[in-house]
């Protein structure tokens, strides 16, 4: 049903509320009970009440002021969705800038009210929040959903049934990984271990599902104990057959919300693990008589560290993505002679083309397509009726991703039309090197994401230039495109940053520039970290390039390469040509052929 209310009425409804139970202020989040960083639709509060899309930020609404605070990704995106909402944009990240817990601390008046709903807070955060507002005798309300009364239209929770990754695809069956979990539970002397994160579930289950838009996840929580397990879920989603399997495997299905019964049902001397972090705070009433080990992450660790089968696949999927981007691109530049293609048709186009390789699920995010300007936009996505016509000249970035039952890929490539200016050859170049610095770097077991991140911007900071975005996030295995715990950071206050990278781990290297009002640049490659040799120095790892395909020639200022730079560009095209062209025609193998010819 489409939505009646424009944002400044969906403002005044809720203000209306927050009247009627006496709050000065309320907190409208982007997550869901389970933090996730993409959700269902019936999850899109913050986007409802604001118009803003971005997958981050926080909405506050006062009775005199309602702003959004985002991050730089999404200053330019959220300056134009919130035109003539009432809603001002609040940047944060930024020097001089409160964010917006600050803000409130500022602005409200000793006796003030603030309103919530709790189940979409960690345990983390309002122990967090009433640190900064109990001194100022500031007053927290943690059960209060306002968007439920307001939110008339609201879409219902998705209820698409769950379905098996097969052993031969996770490469252990569930009775494994709850073995392995189990093993690490007596290690921290847990009776229970109580999982919310919706990818963690999907990963210990060998279960995948479709209730979020490019995430093959389900809405579910799991109690993890030393002799069985239960699984948490609404029991249409479970065919009888499913439910039968898990309940040989020692995993009971009860519904969704019964997961408060059977924590308060736990007897007090229960020793059990969560991650305050992600575990929402209405939980913490079932929980505070128990023995909690709050900062338990058991699945999170095992998840990140691929194994040989799943690296196995993931080539294959990284194969079938070349080849798919391999037509669109040729297609693109065909039809590009004739007529103008929109920036929407390019990701319907490459959409078609990756279902066309087979055992594909969807994107594995919104296609980012942005020619010239909007290519500045860092997660910009076009909209029907609201994107730029690619004309035969200019910078086009493309940045996609591909859900296969072998694997989730994630690759961006930034290609000119026509004649590129010397301006954008050397920024391309210079990112281009910051990407093969982190490909090729050989480094000590120990070291994280934060001590590297500086490789892939130093080309850009000897000409003063930068980008605001981090240089990469983990990835999973036919799962959330975003995976902790380990990235690629400029900040050591980023936990991403901090982990240490282990031989398995998947993560994304993406370095940028971005001119705004005039274009953007992004080369995306996935990595995985492999052992590199031991020494007398100790043991070291080093990254295998698994992403497939060229990257534009017509882009690059050779004098700016280093021959170590040519060596590798050549090295990495030339086993572009070799995986991709056995599955391609003639023609394509010839347009394949001239885009990796040796620089």
């Amino acid at each position: 049903m489409k939505e009646t209310m424009t944002i400044v009425q969906r403002l005044g409804r809720l203000r209306q509320a927050m009247q009627e139970e006496g709050l000065d202020a309320y907190l409208i989040p982007s997550n869901d009970p389970h933090q996730s960083e993409y959700v269902a639709e019936h999850w899109k509060a913050r986007q409802w009440i604001s118009g803003f899309s971005g997958s981050a930020g926080t909405v506050v609404v006062t009775m005199e002021h309602a702003g959004l605070w985002t991050d730089s990704r999404y200053f330019l995106q959220a300056e134009n969705e919130l035109k003539g909402s009432g809603i001002v944009l609040q940047k944060q990240q930024i020097p001089h800038a409160p964010e917006h817990l600050d803000w409130l601390a500022e602005k409200m008046a000793p006796g003030s009210r603030i309103g919530l709903d709790g189940r979409l807070f960690t345990i983390g955060q309002i122990r967090a929040f009433e640190r900064l507002f109990s001194p100022r005798n500031i007053q927290l309300l943690t059960e209060a959903d306002l968007i439920k009364s307001i939110w008339t239209q609201r879409p219902p929770m998705p209820a698409e049934p769950i379905f098996e990754l097969p052993t031969s695809y996770a490469g252990q069956s569930r009775r494994e990984k709850l073995t392995a979990v189990r093993a690490q539970m007596e290690q921290q002397g847990l009776s229970q271990y109580l999982v919310t994160a919706l990818d963690d579930l999907a990963w210990i289950f060998n279960l995948r599902g479709a209730d979020v838009e490019c995430n093959p996840v389900f809405y579910a929580y799991a109690l993890l104990e030393k002799e069985s397990a239960k699984l948490f879920i609404a029991g249409e989603k479970v065919p009888p057959a499913m439910q039968k399997a898990l309940l040989a495997d020692g995993i009971e299905v009860h519904p969704y919300p019964a997961v408060e019964f059977f924590l308060e049902a736990l007897p007090d001397a229960s020793a059990i693990g969560y991650d305050q972090h992600i575990t929402q705070y209405q939980f913490w009433r079932s929980l505070k008589h128990l023995n909690c080990k709050e900062n338990v992450a058991i699945i999170r660790q095992l998840k990140a560290i691929k194994n040989p089968v799943e690296v196995k696949h993931l080539r294959e999927a990284m194969r079938r993505d070349g080849i798919a981007l391999t037509r669109l691109y040729r297609w693109l530049e065909d039809i590009l002679k004739t007529r103008t293609v929109t920036e929407v048709e390019v990701a319907q186009k490459l959409d078609g083309f990756r279902r066309e390789q087979g055992d594909y699920h969807g994107e594995s995010f919104a296609a980012i397509v942005g020619y010239q300007a909007n290519g500045a936009i860092v997660h910009y996505h076009p909209e029907p009726g609201h994107c730029a016509d690619i004309r035969n000249e200019g910078i086009l970035l493309l940045d996609s991703g591909g859900q296969y039952t072998c694997g989730t890929t994630d690759i961006t490539r930034t290609t000119v039309f026509g004649k590129p200016t010397d301006e954008q050859k050397m920024a391309f170049t210079l990112v281009l090197k910051g990407n093969i610095a982190l490909s090729t770097v050989v480094f000590p077991v120990g070291t994280s994401g934060v001590q590297l991140d500086a490789l892939a911007r130093v080309p850009l900071w000897q000409h003063q230039m930068n980008y605001s975005h981090g240089t990469g996030h983990g990835v999973g295995f036919f799962l959330n495109v975003h995976e902790p715990p380990q990235g690629f950071v400029a900040s050591a206050a980023n936990s991403r940053g901090a982990t240490p990278l282990e031989p398995g781990m998947l993560t994304s290297n993406e370095p940028g520039f971005y001119k705004t009002g005039e274009y953007g640049i992004r080369i995306e490659n996935l990595i995985l970290c492999v052992e590199a040799g031991q020494t007398d120095s100790g043991r070291f790892l080093k990254f295998d390039t698994l992403s497939l395909f060229p990257i534009d020639q017509n882009l690059i200022d050779r004098a700016l390469l280093s021959p170590q730079d040519i060596d590798w560009l050549n090295a990495y095209h030339k086993e572009v040509f070799e995986i991709l062209a056995p599955g391609m025609n003639p023609e394509e193998v010839s347009w394949l052929k001239e885009k990796c010819k040796p620089i």
